[in-house]
């Protein structure tokens, strides 16, 4: 069902409320997610971006509902990724000369998923498409933003912002506007979002929020390719972008850790009370990452100034849990925060060992020895760990 944005503006994109998973399973949606997909009807009819292919056959039997297939003038893809262009195949096969306007990297990436050599019309920054009624589209490159193929593109007269995956969420809702949502669901997946996906690119995200604004422009809405349409102040999520950018950190630790026999969950209880000693003001948040979202505490992670990760020695290695979730941080390419290790060990001790490596590796800077000890943790070696946390925040506040 269509949903009317402005003027001849409208939604005619998928909502999947059932969605839990996204990037293979790299990514939790636990408010499900949408597809946004968008038809406009000026002179030319345009249609931006398609759905998931799983939901393609139900995108074109809607969509022919609302516009003759055959008066589709263009196509624009923003991305190319596969959520975004999924629909693509079958629809082409329907209309298969139409004009498909994307960027260089999106011609080579159509062409990798789906192996078809459709009309293709690059375009980069600048290049402008007239679409009737002294409106045009401006092309906007983004490249990893989040990929390199991606791009914006803005409609002049109505003023819109087609921001592809950047200002966007994974959270499914029917009301489409970001002014009718819940703002804390809507903001705790905007942050979300950003934290696990557009992390690494924080320069580049700097740098295109200074070429749009310098392109001085009026700016009424701007429609994701996931999540809501921002109309009511929409440069809101601009400024929060530039500031999730510059190195983004709140008054918050985080201490994550797995554990076998609940020796290393004891060391991180009494950090955290230890910390809490010092500094009853600095919001301390503890992680089991077993039986926690991985990707909540990425975004934990990304809210802190500091961290302390911790991990029982298995097999001459780490519990996979942590394993995992450092494989995450080290993609992410976290900048200006603080972190220290923890661990219980039998046989072997290498788990802080491994653990400092790989944090280190990923830009934290390590501010106290590791804190470990061999077998279970006694009462002395419990006051050990208390005094580890209040040394850390005194440490961290140096």
């Amino acid at each position: 069902m269509k949903k009317n944005i402005t003027n001849n503006v409208f939604w005619v994109g998928k909502n999947d409320w059932e969605l839990r998973q996204f990037h293979g399973y790299e990514y939790s949606t636990n408010r499900g997610s949408t597809y946004n997909s968008y038809l406009i009807k000026e002179e030319k009819n345009i249609l931006i971006d398609t759905v998931y292919k799983p939901f393609a056959a139900e995108f074109i039997e809607n969509l022919s509902k609302e516009i003759e297939l055959t008066k589709i003038d263009y196509i624009i893809t923003n991305h190319a990724e596969i959520d975004h262009s999924g629909a693509l195949p079958e629809l082409m096969k329907l209309i298969p000369d139409t004009p498909i306007y994307c960027t260089a990297n999106g011609v080579k990436s159509l062409k990798g998923h789906f192996h078809k050599d459709w009309n293709f019309k690059t375009v980069k920054t600048g290049d402008k498409l007239s679409i009737g009624n002294n409106k045009e589209l401006i092309f906007i490159q983004a490249p990893m933003l989040h990929w390199p193929d991606s791009m914006f593109c803005y409609l002049t007269g109505d003023n819109i912002l087609f921001s592809n995956d950047a200002f966007g969420q994974h959270f499914c809702s029917e009301l489409l506007f970001n002014d009718l949502v819940d703002q804390h669901e809507l903001y705790a997946e905007a942050i979300k979002y950003y934290a696990n996906i557009l992390t690494p690119f924080s320069k580049l995200v700097t740098k295109k929020i200074d070429e749009v604004i310098k392109l001085d422009v009026p700016v009424d809405f701007i429609c994701t390719s996931h999540g809501v349409v921002w109309r009511d102040n929409p440069l809101q999520i601009v400024a929060k972008y530039a500031e999730w950018a510059n190195n983004y950190q709140e008054n918050q630790i985080t201490v994550i850790y797995d554990t076998m026999y609940n020796g290393t969950r004891l060391l991180a209880e009494n950090i955290v009370k230890g910390i809490n000693s010092v500094d009853n003001n600095v919001n301390v948040k503890l992680f089991n990452s077993a039986t926690n979202d991985k990707n909540e505490i990425i975004t934990e992670i990304f809210k802190s100034k500091a961290i302390l990760v911790g991990s029982p020695t298995v097999n001459n290695g780490i519990m996979y849990s942590i394993a995992g979730l450092l494989e995450l941080v080290k993609g992410l390419k976290f900048k200006n925060k603080k972190a220290a290790t923890f661990g219980c060990f039998g046989w072997h001790d290498v788990s802080t060992k491994i653990i400092s490596e790989i944090l280190n590796e990923s830009g934290f800077e390590i501010i106290l020895d590791s804190l470990k000890t061999k077998w279970v943790p006694d009462k002395e070696f419990v006051i050990k760990s208390y005094e580890y946390g209040k040394q850390f925040i005194k440490q961290l506040e140096n």
